[in-house]
Order: structure tokens, then C-alpha cells, then sequence
């Protein structure tokens, strides 16, 4: 095959690793893929929050491991295929040439080791690098199992890396994978990523990730969301992504029988089967709520609140699940609470807090009307704001 058609069935094949969907108002949007080449393009949001293209593909799909809940595990018959690094690199300068983009995301399934496999990836942003001096984002995903050296390596021509943790805790973790070590092949790698880019290191510039699969084991929000807490306060990773695991991609229920999507069963027997992918995609935009909490308004991990069954509201984001169960502390006052205060009011995100702190140095504020926000968010916020 030609580079092209390659790409046509490893960018396809990408779409199984959505390490950088980030968080937006609709959670199955990085879940459609155009038919034609476009779907190598991959809309993701920048650091500053405004949409963005990157090319995201694999270098190669025939993976070794068995994870479950993935369709290139190594039982599975597919059309496998691997892209050199120098025609992965080659083909990026040329494409992003004739069109900008943001950059790189660069995944690969574990093509006989990981050392291997790092080795492919490090070698094509090398060749960016060295060889195209090209100085423009490449995200880099570490493979589980990976060495010291080969994540230093990484690291050296990376501008982000990510290994994904797939469950909370070696319990569920062992339910996903036999051919995997929770502990040497996932949390050490992790650690090893913290030390080397903790602040003041000689890597400090590159931004970290990991990744959960949510719904592939039985694990809990609680208990995801916990470690999610840890993995920020210990690991200081720069950000977490929660990838719903969507019934039809794992083993199939009846080995030998081909069945449609809304046929096949989940991947463990005693699990619930939903009518539909929606309710998982549900679950995972409220971790994503609940994450945002974690990381942008001053949430403790001890302020999320669950069901009876460990898991957030379906029904409510989890922002207003904690206003309603606080009573006590509203309303705020728009003209003298603080800035952490009003990040706690449904609605309110950093930008429209920091417009109304602004806004009343500025100016007297008559009416909530004065704050100047969408009518749709001032409706939200409006039973937690006074004059």
C-alpha cells in the first residue's frame, strides 16, 4: 500500500484512542469520522481554548497486547499495517505544508515490544525535528512497559506525552488485560514521566496526560475520580481524558458469530446492558464535569458527591448536585463574594467569574441584568445570586 492508503486504515484505527478529545458541550463529537481523507484530521481544542486541527494517526495497528475492551488486541483478524518513520514524517511535512495545523498526535498499538514500538515513535519526531526543523506540537503516546530511556527519549522530542492508567486500581486493571503489569508496565512509567517533568526539571516544558477507560471494568466514578485527585496532587499530570467504552468494539458475545453493534453484549456478564451508547457517554461527560471541578474551581475530591451506587448523577452536572445539597451557602452576593465563592454557582465557569469581578470595579451593579452574561447562564445562575 501507499502511504495514503496506510494512513486511511491507521487513522481509522486512531479513533479507538481519544486521548485528546477534549472536553466539549457534546460528548459524541470526536466519535464521527468523515469518509473521505479528512478523517485524519483530528478537531481537538488548543491551549487557549479555540478549536484546532491535528493529524492523529497510529504507526502501526497489530498489537501484541490483549486488552478487552480494544478492537486491535491480538486476537482479532484485521488488515494490519505499519507506517516507517520516515514516511510517517515525510508524509506530516508534506501535508501540513499545503495545510497548518496545530500538530502531531502520534499513538501506535505495541508492534512486538514496546521498545520497539517507542523506538518508531521517537525516531519519526526525530526526523521532524533534525530533519524538517520542524518546531511545531507533537503529542507522543508512551507505550506500556516502556523503559527509562525510551520515555527520556520521548520526552527529548515531545512537546506533550501521555500513557494511559485504563482503570483505577490493579483490581479492575486485571479484569482489561493478562498480558499486562499494572504496576510495572503503567504506574511506574507514570511516575517515572512525573519526575522527569516536574517543575524545575530539565523536561518541565512538556505537558503530561493519562487516560481511563470508563465502563470497560466495573470500576466506580468514586473510585476513578479518587485517583484522578491523586494522579493530579502527586503526579502532577496536566490533564485527564475519560474515554467511554462503547458496547460492539470488545469480545464479542457468541465467539464465531458475527453480530451487529446493538446486538453484541457488554464485556463481563453480570454487567447492565444499557439500551444504548448514550448512558456511557453520559458517564463520561460528568467525569469530565467533575474533573473540570478538580482542576479549574477549587473542588477537593472530597466535595464530589455520589449515588448510593458510587457513581455521579446521570441527571444533574455535578456542580449543582453540590449547590443543592449546600443551601447554606447561598446566595452570593455578585458585588462582594470572592472569586473561589462564585466559581461555586451553577453556570458560572472562570470566564464569566472573572467578567463579573471585573465588571463591578468597573461600574455599580443595579440588577443581575448588569452582569451581562447569556440569558441561558444567568437563568442557571440566578436562584444562587443576589444584589
Amino acid at each position: 500500500m501507499d502511504t495514503q492508503s496506510k494512513l486511511d486504515i491507521l487513522s481509522r484505527d486512531a479513533q479507538y484512542d481519544l486521548s485528546c478529545a477534549c472536553g466539549t458541550k457534546n460528548p459524541q463529537e470526536h466519535r464521527k469520522r468523515s469518509s473521505n481523507t479528512a478523517g485524519w484530521l483530528y478537531p481537538t481544542t488548543t491551549a487557549s481554548g479555540g478549536p484546532g486541527i491535528m493529524l492523529k494517526t497510529l504507526m502501526g495497528n497489530r498489537c501484541t497486547n490483549d486488552c478487552k475492551y480494544c478492537p486491535l488486541r491480538n486476537n482479532q483478524d484485521f488488515r494490519p499495517t505499519a507506517l516507517a518513520p520516515k514516511e510517517m514524517a515525510s508524509f506530516f511535512h508534506e501535508f501540513q505544508s499545503k495545510r497548518p495545523l496545530i500538530g502531531l498526535f502520534l499513538s501506535s498499538a505495541v508492534l512486538g515490544t514496546p521498545e520497539k514500538t517507542m523506538e518508531m515513535l521517537t525516531d519519526t519526531a526525530k526526523i521532524l525535528r533534525r530533519g524538517y526543523n520542524y518546531r511545531g506540537y507533537i503529542h507522543l503516546k508512551i507505550i506500556p512497559g516502556s523503559s527509562k530511556e525510551s520515555i527520556d527519549e520521548a520526552l527529548r522530542y515531545a512537546s506533550a506525552v501521555s500513557l494511559n492508567i485504563e482503570a483505577p486500581g490493579v483490581d479492575h486493571f486485571s479484569k482489561l488485560s493478562e498480558s499486562k503489569s499494572y504496576d510495572q508496565d503503567i504506574l511506574k512509567p507514570l511516575a517515572y514521566i512525573a519526575q522527569q517533568t516536574a517543575k524545575g526539571s530539565r523536561y518541565e516544558r512538556v505537558h503530561t496526560s493519562s487516560q481511563f477507560i470508563v465502563g470497560a471494568s466495573d470500576e466506580l466514578d468514586r473510585e476513578i475520580l479518587l485517583y484522578s485527585a491523586r494522579m493530579y496532587s502527586e503526579l502532577h499530570l496536566g490533564r485527564l481524558y475519560f474515554s467511554a467504552y462503547q458496547r460492539g468494539l470488545g469480545d464479542p458475545a457468541i465467539p464465531g458469530e458475527k453480530l451487529t453493534v446493538s446486538e453484541q453484549l457488554p464485556l463481563f456478564p453480570d454487567e447492565v446492558i444499557p439500551a444504548s451508547n448514550t448512558e456511557i457517554l453520559t458517564r463520561e461527560h460528568r467525569l469530565y464535569q467533575a474533573d473540570f471541578l478538580l482542576r479549574k474551581y477549587g473542588f477537593g475530591f472530597e466535595d464530589l458527591l455520589f449515588a448510593k451506587d458510587g457513581n455521579l448523577s446521570l441527571e444533574k452536572d455535578p456542580k449543582l448536585v453540590w449547590a443543592q445539597a449546600n443551601p447554606q451557602f447561598y446566595p452570593l452576593s455578585v458585588k462582594r463574594a470572592s472569586k473561589d465563592a462564585l466559581l461555586r454557582v451553577p453556570g458560572l465557569g472562570p470566564v464569566y467569574v472573572n467578567r463579573i469581578v471585573k465588571g463591578r470595579r468597573e461600574a455599580p451593579l443595579s440588577c443581575l441584568e448588569d452582569l451581562r452574561l447569556p440569558q441561558s447562564v444567568l437563568e442557571k445562575a440566578r436562584p444562587f445570586l443576589t444584589i
